[in-house]
């Protein structure tokens, strides 16, 4: 008989645990999005610079000291993680312009569906140059 090797994961631990903490700079990102945006009556564009700034923020701390464990050159490491950041923010903002500007739909769904796609992007970048 042979041994049964293990199956490769198809998600790993590292991955697991950036879309978790993700999940947690999203839910910030959006929750105070909805509050500028909605009820402190802030221009939506000022609402996402400052709601996304927020969730990177929050983001590079937990990745830094749960998932990645690599607090070295921790100014670098936040410089890159935060580029990577204003590129998820550049890339908001067009969707939020083209959508909600140009053809009238809600901000608030442009900016709900916007964040997976700004997520999976900042997922690959950051795990090669941020953290590599």
């Amino acid at each position: 008989m042979t041994k049964l090797e293990p199956r490769p994961r198809l998600i790993s631990r590292e991955l697991l645990l950036y879309a978790v903490i993700g999940g947690s700079g999203v839910l910030l990102d959006y929750l105070l999005f909805l509050v500028l945006f909605n009820y402190v009556g802030v221009h939506h564009q000022v609402a996402n610079a400052l709601s996304t700034t927020a969730g990177i923020t929050n983001n590079f701390v937990l990745n830094s000291v749960f998932n990645f464990r690599k607090t070295d050159r921790i100014l670098v490491r936040f410089l890159r993680f935060y580029a990577v950041g204003i590129a998820g923010i550049v890339l908001t903002f067009l969707l939020l312009a083209a959508f909600s500007t140009g053809l009238g739909v809600d901000a608030n769904l442009v900016k709900l569906a916007s964040l997976p796609v700004v997520l999976l992007f900042q997922y690959t970048i950051n795990k090669r140059w941020s953290f590599g």
